[in-house]
């Protein structure tokens, strides 16, 4: 995708990379596709190698210290960020790396509700830390795992914000209800047929009784948080009982 200006008005993404041709890759389609061609959000892409200083445009060096593969350059880095902060320094600047804070849904939420960000996707060995301290880049990861560049997570990040956006999603509803909801995964869902390989949907989605289905919805999504992600399950718990909120059926288990 070309670089293109800043909008003052549309939530934008401006990303940093050495393979800007990946943008918009998945975000040009669905919805979050649709939002960007109304214009509801902006995305703009740099590359990386236009602010390097030698013939063969190189971004990278031999780490200090030694040791294996290559580390991106912080005079280049610093360069790309700078043309697109000096005169918009309003959003946060985002590093993909996975020693970085764990990305979560509030955090997601606190970067929809902003101006937009800026997203710096590494390769190699990782980035020069001068200049993450220098331009006090905050350092996210999608995860406990190692991917080859940060454009893909720089991708999970944007949709995940953009999705949030007035005018994305028709359904506030939707969202209300997602994973991680008040620190719950979601309950299971079901659709037509009503019975499919001799499985059977559960009798109380049926039953027309939307007070009883919320009660089974809830119960539901506390039974698969406590199960699968005790982190959750606790923080869940703390929030509860700050809240001074009786206990559940399923939080009474526990004591």
């Amino acid at each position: 995708m070309n670089e293109m200006p800043l909008s003052a008005s549309p939530w934008t993404a401006s990303i940093l990379t050495i393979f800007p041709d990946m943008f918009p890759g998945p975000l040009g389609a669905s919805l979050v596709g649709q939002a960007l061609s109304n214009g509801r959000w902006a995305l703009q892409t740099v590359n990386i190698r236009n602010f390097a200083t030698d013939r063969h445009k190189s971004v990278d060096d031999v780490p200090f210290g030694g040791g294996a593969g290559m580390v991106m350059r912080p005079n280049v880095v610093a360069s790309a960020i700078d043309s697109v902060t000096s005169d918009r320094s309003d959003r946060p600047q985002l590093f993909l790396t996975p020693r970085g804070l764990p990305l979560t849904q509030n955090r997601i939420e606190s970067l929809a509700k902003g101006p937009g960000v800026v997203v710096l996707c590494g390769r190699f060995e990782g980035v020069d830390q001068r200049v993450v301290e220098a331009r006090n880049l905050e350092e996210v990861s999608l995860g406990d795992f190692v991917m080859s560049g940060g454009e893909l997570a720089a991708m999970a990040l944007i949709d995940a914000c953009v999705r949030l956006l007035p005018g994305v999603i028709g359904a506030k509803a939707s969202l209300a209800e997602e994973s991680f909801n008040e620190d719950l995964l979601e309950y299971p869902q079901f659709t037509r047929p009503n019975m499919w390989e001799g499985r059977a949907v559960p009798d109380i989605l049926l039953s027309g009784h939307h007070a009883r289905i919320r009660e089974w919805r809830k119960s539901q999504s506390e039974a698969v948080t406590k199960s699968r992600r005790p982190d959750l399950w606790s923080r869940y718990l703390s929030r509860q009982a700050s809240r001074g909120a009786a206990k559940t059926p399923a939080e009474a288990e526990t004591k």
